[in-house]
């Protein structure tokens, strides 16, 4: 399935990565650790990128922060890892971009709050002094608006506006129109400070999914800038992951969105590289990319009383993560293979038949069999315990990609 970008953006490039102008859609994340901690952060933003964001922010809050920046730039170089870091300011951007040189030259975006820039005309000085430092660097920009952050002189005067003349306007509404004309006229701004079209991207985030629908549609009919999509604040867990993907499925739907990212809370001492597996699954659900080999695996029920396919959709989901870094350095479109987990017999055998490598696990009362399909055929039937059911599927795993996708030219040794 192809869905129509009808949000025709201008392509913006953020390090070697295009956000907009046709490209796919790209997933970002940000970390959670002191910018300061060198060592910790440089690992975060690593561990983000294997997990599949293509793009990661990190806090550039305070001198000690820009400062370790560049050294986090070479420590990542120094290991390979390529991704863009982007430079998230409030309030002291300004002050920090100009006095630490070398962290604006390391960064590959840097991010703007129009309503944390400063207030009155300060404001407008402040923000062109960030622009200029992105046009010495020819960096790009993302002009980030946020509910939680708006600037309140244009909300309190929109307010009083619908008073006086008696509109009948919401406020949420309000605050809603606020937030684009923000949006819209803060790249006025940056592009009267002297950047380029193509150094703009824009975002208005808000926690509510209806707002963030209403914001971006409103958006996206008034503007050519490439949108970075996502849903602030969105929560924790089952609640932050049904919020974001309603809101921002819809939208991508409607080809609205070219960069995104899944906001969630994560559990104390929680992995931060959930929310990267969620916007990977969320592109891939709506078939705008392939990241990672899927599972379809069987919800379970009255007939399924063993744990055994829980436990084995679990590992597999875990080992296709742990061995994708390297199917994807070796081989060419191993992302798009299909694989099935089943509990019984009245899915089973048709959903592992569907896909390219599915195992059928025997319900309660049903003969101790597994069988397994690939690509629609009964190749083997497998027996025996947990621990040999889960390694001999791994196996078949193996030797189907070894066999059925083409070895990149990159990962073959020329012989001596």
């Amino acid at each position: 399935m192809n869905i129509t970008r009808l949000h025709r953006t201008i392509g913006v490039k953020v390090g070697h990565v295009q956000v907009g102008g046709g490209a796919p859609v790209v997933v970002q994340s940000m970390t959670s650790t002191d910018t300061a901690d060198i060592a910790g952060t440089a690992a975060q933003i690593a561990a983000l990128a294997t997990a599949g964001s293509e793009i990661v922010r990190v806090t550039v809050n305070v001198p000690e922060a820009a400062a370790a920046v560049p050294e986090i730039k070479r420590r990542l170089l120094g290991e390979g890892c390529t991704v863009p870091i982007v430079g998230d300011f409030h309030y002291n951007g300004h002050l920090l971009l100009t006095r630490y040189p070398d962290c604006a030259a390391a960064l590959d975006k840097y991010r703007i709050n129009p309503g944390n820039v400063g207030t009155g005309v300060r404001r407008d000085e402040q923000f062109a002094m960030i622009c200029a430092v992105a046009r010495e660097h020819d960096k790009p920009v993302r002009i980030g608006v946020n509910g939680g952050s708006l600037n309140q002189e244009l909300v309190m005067h929109r307010m009083q506006e619908n008073t006086d003349r008696q509109l009948g306007r919401s406020s949420d509404d309000i605050i809603n129109d606020c937030m684009v004309e923000s949006a819209i006229t803060s790249t006025g701004l940056a592009l009267e400070a002297g950047l380029r079209d193509d150094q703009i991207i824009i975002s208005c985030k808000v926690s509510r999914p209806l707002h963030l629908i209403d914001v971006y549609r409103k958006l996206s009919r008034a503007t050519r800038q490439p949108l970075h999509l996502g849903l602030t604040e969105a929560g924790m867990g089952i609640k932050g992951l049904v919020w974001s993907s309603s809101a921002m499925g819809l939208l991508l739907h409607e080809g609205i969105g070219d960069t995104i990212r899944v906001s969630l809370t994560p559990r104390p001492g929680g992995d931060r590289c959930e929310e990267v597996y969620a916007a990977c699954e969320l592109l891939q659900a709506l078939g705008l990319r392939a990241f990672s080999p899927s599972v379809t695996a069987c919800p379970g029920c009255g007939r399924t009383t063993s744990s055994t396919f829980q436990e084995l959709a679990q590992r597999i989901q875990g080992y296709i993560r742990e061995r994708m870094p390297a199917w994807k350095r070796e081989y060419e479109g191993v992302e798009t293979m299909t694989l099935a987990v089943m509990g019984c017999v009245v899915n089973g055998p048709g959903e592992s038949k569907a896909a390219n490598i599915g195992i059928s696990l025997p319900g309660t009362g049903e003969a101790p069999n597994c069988p397994v399909f690939i690509d629609g055929r009964h190749a083997l039937t497998m027996r025996g315990t947990y621990e040999e059911l889960a390694l001999q599927f791994q196996g078949l795993v193996e030797d189907y990609v070894s066999s059925h996708y083409a070895r990149l030219e990159a990962a073959v040794t020329p012989s001596a």
